[in-house]
């Protein structure tokens, strides 16, 4: 029997009452799977429920063979060895022994027929490129990224039937990702993969796209899944277009039937008052004509009614994917003009940038590295937030630094008054018209920050930050799109596209950077900035 995952009629609710599924029918069969969706549609809860982390309200998950997760947020104990945190230590230990002569029975229980565990294991190690590490190490010797990927060779060592990933590259470095992307090319059985990584979801075989609590199905990859969406919204609007005339059309024809309905009415009066008949026959007809005319009516009413309905269902079927608009005069830097001057920079934790370098004009400038080279850092020492150790960064024009944790915005206040922190010149009519070209329309504003979602609250801080007074002409972003699903990436997109300042970007989300326009590259390594190309940062083997 064929590997699979199946979950029937499962229905799931959180404490307070709010559903997430209702009755839901999906199933997962070999090949790789990707898991689409905007953010809270409860992708990640789906995999809880499949790995039985969660227990379904209702209706039941069926699965054959062993199944493996690696979670979006992982965490291992620092003080445990490689060996220990791969599930092998026992095994090793096992054969240590019998290789020194030891040969009790226990030895060879433990071990059973695992007697290249040790092989297997530096192996896997090494195509994840944690060769380096051994397997005597302690965890907390590990970065965070390099800590994913052992995670990941754990469930590779175990060799599972079912292998579920959730949005696996969020803190990995460019290179790190790479290791990934081969091990879920490689993989054998079934794979279910939530993610918003580009890259990654082109390596699938099919996405499942996670919508209003129920499923649809797409063959291919996520580029492929795009084209059939596209497909998909043009023939959607166009049935709009369709029902839009119709319902234009029942009106017309309605107000046509009350008005000769009128006309019937005058002229059977005035024959009436004229009493050109007799009166029982004028009677008769008179009723005669209004029962006519009431039918009439009537079925043009219905008609109308379901204009309406065909319009509404068309409608629903075209997909609010919304545009940030961002039209921002002031912050327009002329070409040449000096924007960043970074001179024999030193900053905390070692790393340094020799020399002068300049950063001019609206020049979009990518920042690349591996995790811990020291990106966020040089960031923060531009931004003003952390003091060179040595050397100076002279910022030219107004700045605004957006880091990871989105924490410029306080959770007490409301969007609208998150923003007017930013601008307190600006009067409370431009902010809310200047908000909703971030999609923050009526009431929206008024919403807390500490209620919004994650794509809500990223475009809540952009807002913030690009309608601050004044008009910021250097915008510094730390991982934009981490956590954030396709459609606010899309609209991350869209809002710098027309942002006419200068940007300096950190991020390994190497599609993301190429679809914004960078013009320069800029490679932190072994503790030194260097100019580099997208073409450079191929394999890193």
């Amino acid at each position: 029997m064929s590997t699979s995952l199946t979950c029937t009629s499962l229905s799931f609710a959180w404490p307070d009452g709010t559903s997430v599924f209702d009755g839901l029918d999906i199933a997962f069969g070999p090949g790789r799977t990707g898991l689409v969706g905007v953010n809270g549609s409860g992708k990640s809860t789906l995999l809880k429920l499949l790995a039985g982390e969660l227990d379904p309200a209702d209706g039941t998950v069926k699965m054959t063979g062993e199944v493996g997760c690696l979670p979006q947020n992982v965490t291992l104990d620092t003080t445990l060895r490689v060996d220990e945190a791969l599930g092998i230590a026992a095994r090793r230990a096992a054969l240590h022994a019998i290789e020194a002569g030891d040969v009790s029975e226990e030895h060879f229980e433990t071990l059973g027929d695992d007697w290249d565990v040790e092989e297997r294991a530096l192996v896997t190690l090494g195509e994840l490129g944690l060769g380096h590490i051994g397997l005597d190490r302690t965890v907390g010797e590990v970065s965070g990224g390099e800590s994913v990927l052992l995670r990941l060779a754990a469930l590779l060592l175990r060799r599972p039937d079912v292998l579920l990933l959730d949005e696996p590259t969020n803190n990995l470095d460019l290179y790190a990702r790479r290791r990934l992307y081969a091990a879920v090319a490689s993989w054998p059985g079934v794979l279910v993969v939530v993610s918003h990584d580009r890259e990654l979801l082109d390596l699938v075989d099919q996405i499942a796209e996670l919508r209003s609590g129920e499923v649809t199905w797409y063959g291919g990859n996520f580029s492929a899944y795009e084209d059939a969406l596209e497909v998909e919204q043009e023939a959607a609007e166009r049935m709009v277009r369709v029902a839009e005339a119709d319902l234009k059309k029942q009106k017309r024809e309605l107000v046509e039937a009350h008005s000769k309905l009128a006309k019937r009415t005058r002229y059977a009066d005035k024959m009436y008052e004229n009493k050109r008949e007799p009166r029982a026959v004028m009677k008769l007809r008179k009723r005669a004509a209004q029962v006519s005319a009431g039918k009439h009516r009537i079925m043009h009413e219905e008609k109308l009614a379901e204009a309406r309905e065909r319009l509404d269902e068309a409608v629903e079927a075209v997909r609010d994917d919304a545009e940030i608009r961002v039209d921002l005069p002031y912050t327009a830097v002329p070409p040449g003009r000096e924007v960043l001057t970074l001179e024999n920079l030193e900053l905390a934790y070692g790393a340094r940038v020799q020399g002068i370098l300049d950063l001019r004009g609206p020049e979009r400038i990518a920042l690349v590295g591996r995790n811990g080279a020291g990106k966020t850092t040089l960031l923060r020492t531009v931004a003003g937030e952390l003091a060179a150790v040595a050397g100076e960064a002279r910022v030219h024009v107004p700045l605004r630094f957006l880091p990871q944790r989105l924490d410029v915005l306080d959770d007490e206040l409301t969007v609208a008054e998150n923003v007017a922190r930013f601008a307190p010149g600006a009067t409370n009519n431009r902010i809310r018209a200047r908000l909703a070209r971030f999609l923050f329309r009526g009431a929206r504003a008024d919403r807390s920050a500490g209620t919004l979602s994650g794509g809500e609250r990223f475009r809540a801080a952009l807002a913030a930050l690009m309608l601050a007074e004044p008009a910021p002409q250097l915008l510094l972003l730390d991982e934009p799109t981490n956590n954030l699903d396709m459609a606010s990436v899309r609209q991350l997109t869209t809002a710098l596209e027309s942002y006419e300042g200068a940007l300096l970007v950190a991020s390994h989300d190497l599609p993301f950077l190429e679809s914004i326009g960078i013009t320069r590259w800029l490679l932190m390594e072994e503790g030194g900035l260097k100019e580099t190309t997208p073409e450079a940062l191929g394999d890193p083997v």
